[in-house]
């Protein structure tokens, strides 16, 4: 999506986290909040009373210190939740009691439609680092999104949680709202005829199985599996509104691709050039 596309209603979406630990994750969150077109971030009684101006929360927002400087710690999720219509709690695995467990993207499209026929206001809870959202928290929700991930390894970083949660919220909203100018948008028929066009070069048929692939058919622009991602160019073109759909091609495709079981796996490969920050490679 182009990083100049308006978001409708992007004021009636927040993001709460609950007795964060790492400095860095709240940092690394707003960053994710705002690339994303949100603001609005609650801390729950989070570990250290200074985190919101604490030195690695401001070195991983990266230019979303403003997003730092506006958020609120409270005392109780209960005043966390103050004036939400529906809030949305996360977990890896489903409760055996409490709200119903949804993937994101078969929920996320109907709360959008209450956003913008009913005004509703929505809310994301994402639980500690250390041990998740405590049931009691969870039930305080109406509904519970769990992100699908590999089947031997779902732990995801609090911060990545929060970034696949506000991509696929503001791809929801933005599908009721003002349609995205150059047919990148997830879910636009671009982007889902190169996701067609993906899955299908994945997952052949038996009878073309046997066939080796080493790049993509010849009608389609979607780039080879081996995909480099210079983080700082997607960035700097992305802030400027000039992100073309050939290069969220297969920025989408990795995105639309990920839901479980994945066949031949092991034929991705992500590169990362030129990194500066450990923490980044973990």
């Amino acid at each position: 999506m182009p990083a100049n596309t308006p978001l409708p209603s992007a004021d009636s979406t927040r993001f709460v986290l609950l007795n964060t630990s790492h400095p860095g994750n709240v940092g690394a969150a707003a960053r994710a909040m705002k690339v994303m077109g949100f603001s609005d971030l609650v801390l729950v009684q989070p570990r250290f009373a200074d985190v919101l101006s604490h030195e690695d929360a401001v070195a991983m927002a990266s230019g979303a210190a403003d997003i730092l400087v506006r958020a609120r710690s409270v005392a109780s999720l209960a005043e966390a939740l103050d004036g939400i219509t529906v809030a949305c709690a996360t977990a890896m695995t489903p409760r055996d009691f409490g709200p119903p467990t949804f993937a994101p993207r078969d929920h996320l499209p109907t709360l959008a439609a209450g956003v913008a026929q009913q005004g509703l206001r929505v809310a994301f809870v994402f639980g500690s680092e250390r041990f998740g959202m405590r049931n009691e928290d969870v039930w305080r929700c109406h509904a519970c999104l769990s992100i699908p991930t590999h089947a031997d390894y779902g732990s995801l970083n609090l911060a990545q949680a929060v970034q696949l949660i506000a991509y696929d919220w503001r791809c929801a909203l933005a599908a009721r709202g003002p349609k995205c100018s150059r047919g990148a948008c997830v879910g636009g028929p671009k982007s889902r005829g190169v996701i067609a066009v993906a899955q299908a070069w994945l997952m052949p048929s038996s009878a073309s199985a046997r066939v080796a692939t080493t790049r993509a058919p010849a009608s389609t622009s979607v780039a080879p599996l081996a995909i480099a991602t210079a983080s700082s160019r997607v960035s700097t073109s992305a802030q400027r509104g000039r992100t073309s759909t050939r290069s969220v091609k297969p920025i989408t495709f990795i995105a639309r691709a990920a839901a479980p079981p994945l066949p031949r796996a092991d034929s991705t490969r992500f590169v990362l050039l030129n990194n500066s920050h450990p923490g980044n490679v973990g």
